[in-house]
């Protein structure tokens, strides 16, 4: 017997009166993986690999380093270990599912953890964005004021908030999304468990879901996308008004990495959530590029462009060359 026929026979569904609830799912995973699925595995980890480093290395840097002690980093380090964990909520499931077949299974409970962790860490990273861009345009803008409004409370208390607001909003969702009956089918044409794909399997009305996640995340993010374009025009306008060439290209240096990674966060999924009924197969690919990819680039974005952080990186890597070797006499 092959395992897809093993798989099929086992039981997905809990009988209830008059309704059968789906114990488990079945993720259907990407487009074109299942060709050549232990060269997407390789690809997969690689990327995974590079993420979890590279994130942690910042991380790290802007932790030990007495130099980065700026709100720029100490966002930055928030930053870089979001996108740690963001990564680890999708790519291990995916290559799992590229290795057999039992990988694609994912509990009811297990889907619905994955859902709320997902849009927690991306609502997240959503307000961290926003706050990074208030603090550059305080910096930028008002350099007075802004060891006072900016000082380690306000910058612990924005991080909290940013925190607090993302599983309050992750919550909501998750909540209204596994309220409703699952009663079959149980195939997930995605490579994880998602509001639009998970809606689509639902024994009901999924109208009022539809409306309210596009409310909701429609105006967070929109809110959010706002508020650092009102940023960016007043720290723009400050810019200009700098006199000197040099000093133009060292005040706008400090926000090319965040107007970078700000883009390559928000484009991908506005074409995924404002078609909610599109989602599946053919949607993964923005999907992967903003839950895989990013992660994997913004590390490499915010030291290729900050000299500061290079600077602490080889201070970082000169000490760790230096520490004297077990059994080896101290210099």
């Amino acid at each position: 017997v092959s395992s897809l026929s093993v798989f099929e026979k086992m039981p997905m569904e809990t009988e209830y009166p008059n309704q059968t609830m789906v114990s488990h799912f079945v993720l259907e995973g990407l487009m074109y993986t299942a060709e050549h699925p232990s060269l997407f595995f390789l690809l997969f980890f690689l990327i995974y690999t590079i993420t979890v480093i590279g994130n942690l290395v910042i991380l790290i840097t802007v932790r030990s380093d007495p130099h980065l002690r700026s709100p720029m980093y100490h966002f930055l380090g928030h930053l870089s270990f979001l996108d740690a964990c963001f990564s680890t909520v999708t790519v291990p499931k995916v290559m799992a599912g590229l290795l057999t077949l039992d990988g694609k299974v994912i509990s009811f409970e297990g889907c619905a953890i994955q859902l709320y962790c997902f849009h927690f860490l991306a609502s997240t990273e959503c307000f961290l964005y926003t706050v990074m861009a208030y603090d550059r345009y305080l910096a930028i803008c008002q350099p007075l004021r802004y060891p006072v409004a900016m000082n380690r409370q306000m910058c612990a208390g924005l991080a909290g908030i940013t925190w607090a607001t993302g599983a309050m909003h992750s919550a909501i969702h998750t909540s209204l999304t596994f309220h409703l009956l699952y009663c079959g089918p149980y195939r997930i044409a995605y490579f994880f468990c998602d509001i639009p794909p998970v809606l689509k399997l639902a024994c009901a009305d999924t109208t009022i879901n539809e409306l309210v996640m596009l409310a909701n995340i429609g105006i967070v993010a929109a809110g959010c996308l706002s508020l650092i374009i009102v940023s960016y025009v007043f720290i723009g306008t400050a810019v200009l008004r700098i006199r000197t060439a040099e000093g133009r290209r060292r005040a706008f240096s400090t926000c090319t990495a965040h107007l970078t990674v700000v883009l390559l966060y928000y484009m991908p999924p506005v074409c995924i959530y404002l078609q909610p009924r599109s989602g599946g197969a053919g949607a993964g690919a923005p999907a992967v590029f903003y839950t895989i990819v990013t992660p994997m680039l913004n590390p490499f974005i915010y030291t290729l462009r900050n000299k500061e952080v290079k600077r602490a990186l080889r201070r970082l890597l000169c000490h760790s060359s230096r520490k004297p070797q077990a059994g080896s006499p101290p210099p």
